[in-house]
């Protein structure tokens, strides 16, 4: 019997004489309307809603693969430099900064605005620079908290996005909200990590609630 948490091997059934998917013949092209909102540069309307922006998903990648990693922060923690230029600080997390590391190699990225409430989502593409600028940090200062860097991207390609996929997830919906009991705690998730290493002591319901209570306060309060 399969032990808890592992999953069966399987092989890559792929029938590689298939040949590529014609997506032409399957889907239709976007309306010119479609294309049309797709520029090269912010515009008012842009603004206002990098102005109530407060969170997206930052899309980066290299030759040894790809990454996604959220960012937030108060409304407007996005700032436009231009009409062409974006910047955004990185504060702390894991320290693994590999969207960082992603940009000095390959400056190519996206980022995607989620707007709580809304069902609408922002899309930007387009490349970044790792930036120490003291005035562009200062800038980008929350309270008297300043980042160790900045992210700087020029837009190749910016447009508004439809938000079919809010209503498929129910997103907004109180009902779709997950009750924390119903899955792993941290707590937990890192004392299954630990049966991995044979040489660690399992950890007991005691060490695990008080890894969990530090995760909560630390989530919470210890941001920047």
């Amino acid at each position: 019997m399969r032990a808890a948490g592992d999953l069966p091997q399987t092989t890559d059934k792929t029938n590689a004489s298939e040949g590529p998917v014609d997506l032409d013949a399957l889907y239709a092209p976007p309306a010119e309307m479609i294309q049309k909102a797709v520029l090269d540069h912010l515009v008012d309307f842009h603004l206002e809603y990098l102005n109530a922006a407060t969170f997206f998903c930052l899309a980066t990648g290299s030759e040894d693969g790809l990454d996604a990693s959220p960012r937030g922060g108060p409304p407007g923690f996005v700032h436009a430099l231009d009409a062409h230029t974006v910047a955004f600080a990185d504060w702390p997390g894991n320290n693994r900064i590999e969207s960082l590391r992603n940009i000095e190699r390959d400056a190519r990225l996206g980022m995607l605005f989620i707007f709580p409430g809304l069902e609408i989502f922002m899309r930007i593409n387009g490349r970044g620079k790792v930036s120490t600028d003291p005035a562009l940090l200062a800038r980008l200062a929350e309270g008297d908290r300043l980042p160790k860097t900045a992210t700087v991207v020029h837009i190749d390609q910016v447009l508004l996005h439809c938000g079919k996929a809010v209503n498929r997830a129910k997103l907004w919906r109180a009902e779709s909200h997950i009750d924390p009991a119903a899955l792993p705690t941290v707590g937990k998730i890192i004392a299954a990590l630990g049966k991995r290493d044979t040489t660690q002591a399992p950890m007991d319901d005691a060490q695990i609630e008080q890894i969990n209570q530090h995760y909560d306060h630390s989530v919470r309060h210890d941001l920047y």
